[in-house]
C-alpha cells in the first residue's frame, strides 16, 4: 500500500544551532530512519548518554519489529494474518488482545463508524483493482455482509469469527498504536526528547530540548503545499487522507470505508485528528471521515480530540482550539 506522508516535521527542525546552552549540550541525539508497517518510519531522539540512546533506539526498532509480527498483514505469517485465514486464533498475544479490545471500544462506541472486520472490502476492491475495474454493486453488497465488528469474538483465551469469510485489517489503527508503543518504550529507557513517525505522530519533551515539536499538516490534493502548523504539546497526531490509497482516479473510492454502505465517504479528502494518544488519533480519523463534514466537529468534540477537515473542494475546518502554530 502506498502512502504519502501527510504530516512532516516543520520549518528546519533537523536544523540545531551551534550556540547552545550548557544544559543543553549535555544531549545527545540520534537520528533512524527505516522501513515497516507499510511506510518509512523515522525517530528523532535525545538522551545525555549515548550508549544508552542506541540502546533505546534499538528496542523502539525491536517494538515495531515485534507490532509487524503479530498485526502486519504485509507479512504472510503474522498472527493476524494466521487468524485471517484460519478464522480462529488460540491465545493471542497481549498486544494483538489489547489492539483488538480498543477497537471493538471504538466500534461499540461510534455505532460501528470503525470497524477493524472491513477487510473483505479490501480485499473486493484490491482485486476488482487489479481487473482494471470497480466492484459491482451487488459484490459491495455481498463483501459488506461479512463486515460487522459484533461478529468478531474476543476473548483473552481466543479470537474467532462467528461466520465464514470474515476478515481483520489494523492499518487503521495499528501506526498509531505501534507510535504509543514506541513512546512507551523510550520513556522507559530514559529518553528525554524524542519525535516518532510510525506513519502517525507522537513526541516526547521538547524540539532542542528547549521548544515544542512542530509538524506540518499537508494539502491532501497539492503534495507541495502545507495548510498548517502544529504544535505537539501534549498531543499526538494522526491523519487520514483519500489519496493514501486509492481504486480510482477520481479519489471517490479509497481505502477508508464506510462499514454500513461499503462505500467510501464521499465529502471528504482529508481528516487530521490530535488526541491524548495516537492509537485515538489513528482511528478516529476514519470515525470523522465516515461522520461526515457536516458532523466532523461535532463527533471531535464528543470525543474529546480536537481535529481539521478538509472537504473535497480544498475548503477546511479545524476545532476552535486545534494547536496551530502562530507565525
Amino acid at each position: 500500500m502506498k502512502r504519502r506522508n501527510f504530516i512532516q516535521a516543520s520549518l528546519g527542525l533537523g536544523i540545531w544551532p551551534m550556540a547552545v546552552t550548557a544544559q543543553h549540550q549535555a544531549l545527545i541525539w540520534r537520528d533512524i530512519t527505516f522501513t515497516g508497517l507499510g511506510t518509512v518510519l523515522t525517530l528523532r531522539a535525545a538522551h545525555v548518554d549515548a550508549k544508552a540512546l542506541d540502546f533505546a533506539l534499538q528496542r523502539a526498532r525491536k517494538v515495531i519489529e515485534r507490532i509487524e509480527d503479530e498485526m502486519s498483514l504485509f507479512r504472510p505469517d503474522s498472527a493476524l494474518s494466521r487468524f485471517n485465514a484460519s478464522g480462529v486464533l488460540i491465545r493471542p498475544s497481549a498486544d494483538l488482545l489489547k489492539i483488538l479490545r480498543i477497537s471493538q471500544y471504538l466500534a461499540k462506541r461510534s455505532h460501528g463508524a470503525f470497524d477493524v472486520t472491513v477487510q473483505p472490502l479490501w480485499q473486493l476492491y484490491a482485486q476488482a483493482q487489479k481487473e482494471g475495474r470497480l466492484p459491482a454493486a451487488d459484490e459491495v453488497d455481498q463483501a459488506r455482509k461479512k463486515v460487522g465488528w459484533q461478529r468478531l469474538l474476543v476473548t483473552a483465551d481466543r479470537l474467532a469469527f462467528a461466520q465464514p469469510d470474515m476478515g481483520v485489517s489494523l492499518n487503521g489503527i495499528a501506526q498509531g498504536y505501534a507510535a504509543d508503543q514506541v513512546r512507551a518504550s523510550l520513556v522507559r529507557d530514559g529518553v528525554a526528547h524524542a519525535l516518532i513517525n510510525t506513519g502517525e505522530w507522537a513526541a516526547i519533551g521538547l524540539a532542542e530540548g528547549k521548544r515544542p515539536w512542530m509538524l506540518g499538516i499537508a494539502d491532501p490534493h497539492r503534495a507541495d503545499h502545507w495548510l498548517t502548523r502544529v504544535t505537539m504539546q501534549g498531543w499526538s497526531l494522526a491523519t487520514s487522507a483519500d489519496d493514501q490509497c486509492m481504486f480510482s482516479a477520481d479519489r471517490k473510492h479509497h481505502h477508508i470505508f464506510d462499514p454500513h454502505t461499503g462505500y467510501s465517504p464521499y465529502d471528504i479528502a482529508s481528516v487530521s485528528v490530535a488526541a491524548p494518544t495516537c492509537t485515538v488519533a489513528d482511528a478516529l480519523t476514519k470515525v470523522l471521515f465516515v461522520g461526515g463534514y457536516d458532523r466532523a466537529m461535532h463527533l471531535a468534540k464528543a470525543w474529546g480530540v480536537l481535529a481539521l477537515v478538509v472537504l473535497k473542494n480544498g475548503n477546511w475546518i479545524a476545532s476552535d482550539n486545534f494547536p496551530h502554530a502562530a507565525g
